[in-house]
């Protein structure tokens, strides 16, 4: 029997309520735009496809739409929230419509990026709407810091989904489609329409999953490998004999590790795989 009430997720009354009573009015600064539909986020916990035991951490919770649909499927949701008076609101707003599962969240009230460790068992899925502007960094920092989430599922502008699920050859891949894959299986994982937010956005929203894999077999270091990744997308129109010669030391040099590494120097950089940059870190390093 679920220990949750019918109406425990928060409706667009209820949100508009709360952000009253707390004196909170979204801001552009921190990309804030809550999600006001029960369907929508109980459609995120299952497609994150969230199971009785996982531990979700959430980045962002805001005034607990998503936190609240995460609570009724999961063990347990950590969730990291920047905001003073967000997270001072959130344990309470837990404790009123979920108080059977209140000992079951925790709250971290910081700077996703700066968070090195989270209360309780390692998180093994992370689930959140992440505001546009920060939204690949999180997501890099989180994937890296901790290992044990096997499963992601972000909302992010409809534009910051196409860069991270993009592939080889497609003129959005770039540094977070690279990056993203040393990580996780990246895919598109459905739309989000700007009617379910509040305030409405000027974007659409996309969902991408990240399912974590094993990163390329390389002698070469992950921040070897980024190095490489960061130097050919920043001149991204050139061969990589020119773009990669600043980090190499030279156009030849340059030319030698593509050529040791079975890459040709007059490719670009949004031809490459993650596999591939692995292997030029590599060949520079030998």
């Amino acid at each position: 029997m679920s220990t949750t009430e019918p109406d425990a997720l928060l409706g667009p009354a209820d949100i508009r309520e709360l952000a009253a009573a707390l004196g909170v009015r979204p801001t552009k600064q921190r990309g804030q735009n809550f999600v006001i539909d029960a369907n929508t986020v109980r459609r995120i916990v299952r497609t994150a496809e969230v199971r009785p035991d996982d531990v979700v951490v959430e980045v962002g919770p805001g005034l607990g739409s998503l936190t609240l649909a995460l609570l009724e499927a999961a063990d347990r949701v950590v969730a990291v929230e920047i905001d003073d008076v967000l997270a001072g609101a959130l344990p309470a707003t837990i404790a009123a419509r979920m108080p059977a599962k209140k000992d079951r969240f925790a709250l971290v009230h910081s700077d996703a990026m700066h968070v090195q460790e989270l209360p309780g068992p390692p998180p093994t899925a992370l689930v959140a709407n992440l505001p546009y502007n920060v939204a690949v960094p999180v997501l890099l920092h989180m994937l890296d810091r901790f290992p044990t989430i096997e499963r992601t599922l972000v909302m992010v502008q409809s534009e910051v989904a196409d860069r991270l699920a993009a592939r080889p050859g497609n003129k959005v891949y770039g540094v977070p489609s690279v990056k993203a894959n040393w990580y996780a299986e990246v895919k598109r994982a459905g739309a989000i329409g700007r009617n379910v937010f509040w305030p409405a956005p000027n974007v659409d929203s996309g969902l991408v999953s990240l399912v974590r894999r094993d990163p390329p077999r390389t002698t070469a270091s992950k921040q070897d490998v980024f190095a490489v990744v960061d130097a050919a997308f920043a001149q991204r129109r050139k061969t990589l004999r020119a773009a990669l010669a600043g980090w190499a030391g030279s156009p030849a040099a340059a030319e030698a590790a593509l050529v040791a590494a079975g890459v040709s120097p007059q490719a670009r950089g949004e031809s490459l795989t993650v596999e591939e940059f692995a292997r030029i870190a590599e060949a520079k390093a030998a």
